[in-house]
Parts: structure tokens; C-alpha cells; sequence
């Protein structure tokens, strides 16, 4: 889907304040209401926008541990990637499942209460996912830079 420059100033308002009114949007972006809503409807159907969600901080809903699992698989089964990739989708503290070419294979983003809780989570559920060659930890310290906005 081709996209012009006003598609990328409604964007670039939209995504700034995606929960205005279109109405808004349309006097940020400087056009009328009635284009606004048909380039952000044709930008939907495009899926350029793929959707609306909430972003809520579990940090602070007491989650306080955030680990990065970055795992090497037994590449000798034929289907290791989905039969790993599957049961961790399973694990509800995994909140993010990267796959990569290279040495490491896939990496889970895993949230815990704090590290008893980590400590559980790691022994009953992480380790019991099927195709483990090596696994390795990262204690996440601090997010320095955490943008979903993109350069429009």
C-alpha cells in the first residue's frame, strides 16, 4: 500500500495521541474530518494500522523482575523451533518469543513478582520446555530507551 506525505502527518498525530477523536486528529493533521477518516480507514484496510491496544506498565502491578532467556535448541528434531516455540507460548510470565538466525535460536522475555517467583518460574516451567540445547540469563536493569513511535 502506497502511503503520501498526509498519510504520514495524520500518522504522525495519530500515533502521538491515538486515543483523540477524529476531529482532533483532523484539525492536528490539518484536513477536514471527512479525509481524515477515509485515509485512516484505508490505512486499517491496508493494515498500516494494525490496530489500538493498552499499553499497561506491569511494573506497576507489582511485577518487579524482568528476565531475558536467550535459548540455543537441539536442532537434531525436526521440529524443535515449534515444539519449543509452542510450549513457551504457554508459560503466561512470557510476555515476549524472538526468533533469530545465528547462535542464539529464540529469546523469551519473562516477567516474575520478584526472584522467589522468578526462581519458580524458571524451575517448574522454563526448564520443562521441550528442545533445550543451552540457555542463557539476563537480569534486565533498567530500560533506557522504550519508543514504539516510529520517525514519520
Amino acid at each position: 500500500m502506497q502511503i503520501d506525505d498526509l498519510d504520514r502527518r495524520i500518522l504522525r498525530h495519530y500515533q502521538a495521541d491515538p486515543g483523540q477523536s477524529n476531529a482532533d486528529l483532523a484539525a492536528r493533521a490539518g484536513v477536514t474530518l471527512a479525509t481524515c477518516w477515509r485515509r485512516l480507514e484505508r490505512m486499517r484496510a491496508g493494515r498500516v494500522i494494525r490496530g489500538v491496544e493498552a499499553a499497561i506498565d506491569w511494573r506497576r502491578l507489582g511485577w518487579e523482575v524482568e528476565v531475558s532467556l536467550r535459548f540455543t535448541l537441539d536442532k537434531t528434531a525436526p521440529r524443535a523451533f515449534d515444539e519449543f516455540i509452542a510450549a513457551a507460548r504457554e508459560v503466561p510470565e512470557v510476555i515476549e518469543i524472538q526468533t533469530f538466525l545465528g547462535q542464539v535460536d529464540v529469546r523469551l522475555n519473562v516477567i516474575a513478582l520478584d526472584m522467589p517467583h522468578y526462581q519458580e518460574i524458571y524451575r517448574s516451567r522454563i526448564l520443562m520446555l521441550p528442545h533445550i540445547s543451552d540457555v542463557e540469563a539476563l537480569m534486565h536493569v533498567a530500560v533506557i530507551k522504550d519508543e514504539e513511535t516510529l520517525p514519520l
